[in-house]
């Protein structure tokens, strides 16, 4: 009978603590997936004096010049990004693509950057953001679904003869890499990634950590259970996240760039992304630069480092 009792009391203990971490996983699942303002997310609009400052605002004056463009995803949920053409006809095109909890805004200096060096730029909104419909967030996977579609619309619009770049910041990092994977039109001939993190899995055990000061052995079933919501709701897991399986796949060129202070997607990850690529690569890590503040550091040499790159696979 006292046997009967101890297991019962285990049990039911055990059952608690599932139940609270079921409820939990809800709880972290809305917050790292359902579309709404993350208040711990800093970044969109410069104000003056940020030193990308004036090419925000030069981003703006060539956002005048824009199309719209409207693309449905595979699962229905409709998209929108803005194209600039070059002053100049040119067959190089930039896809520009933004991080988690922003919209196009945040990436509008990197797209001036790539206008000013004679590029059609279509900057876009991610699913879930900006003026894009979508209520989940995809980490990079979802994304990188729909950003193919956008490679094979500037293709369709341009024609064979269109040369690609793919450049994304953070998550939009994340997804230049995972889209590198799964066969892109041939027309996608280089990437440019900056401050992407390695896995979904590990970069949000390690902000469980940072944030919420959770220990790695409560943080790691917590985030499978996150996954499992995910799979559920949004319609993918979190192993799908993993770059390394696109990193491995993909022959094309890829430029990997991280601050050497990211607090938020920690510099190791760079490191792992490199080995990981099949094709050629380069990687920069930029002194003192903090989460997607590489450019801002350097300026004149991020936009030389990167052009000498590209330069060597389009003509």
């Amino acid at each position: 009978m006292k046997i009967n009792k101890w297991v019962k009391w285990i049990l039911g203990i055990a059952l608690v603590i599932c139940l609270l971490l079921v409820a939990a996983g809800g709880y972290f699942f809305h917050v790292a997936e359902v579309r709404a303002n993350k208040s711990f997310i800093t970044g969109g609009s410069l104000k003056p004096g940020a030193p990308l400052y004036d090419q925000q605002e030069a981003w703006q004056k060539y956002q005048k010049h824009a199309q719209v463009w409207n693309l449905q995803a595979d699962d229905g949920v409709k998209l929108k990004g803005d194209y600039v053409p070059a002053e100049q006809a040119t067959t190089r095109t930039a896809l520009v693509i933004h991080g988690f909890g922003v919209d196009h805004k945040a990436m509008a200096p990197y797209a001036a950057m790539f206008h000013q060096q004679g590029y059609n730029v279509l900057l876009i909104d991610n699913r879930a953001a900006g003026r894009s419909g979508g209520k989940y967030i995809g980490y990079g996977y979802l994304e990188a679904k729909d950003a193919k579609k956008w490679t094979q619309m500037i293709v369709e619009k341009q024609g064979a003869d269109a040369q690609i770049v793919v450049m994304g910041a953070s998550l939009g990092g994340a997804t230049t890499m995972m889209l590198s994977g799964m066969n892109p039109p041939a027309q996608v001939k280089a990437y440019v990634e900056d401050a992407g993190y390695h896995s979904v899995y590990d970069e949000l055990i390690y902000q469980a950590n940072e944030m919420y000061h959770l220990p790695g052995w409560l943080a790691k079933p917590l985030v499978h259970i996150v996954s499992g919501y995910s799979r559920l709701y949004a319609g993918y897991s979190f192993k799908q996240g993993n770059v390394e399986q696109y990193l491995a796949k993909n022959h094309r060129p890829m430029l990997f760039i991280h601050g050497e202070k990211d607090s938020f997607v920690p510099t190791k990850y760079i490191q792992q992304n490199y080995r990981d690529q099949a094709g050629p690569k380069q990687m920069a890590i930029v002194p003192k630069a903090e989460h997607t503040q590489s450019y801002a550091i350097e300026k004149e040499a991020y936009v030389e480092r990167m052009m000498n790159f590209l330069n060597q696979y389009l003509h």
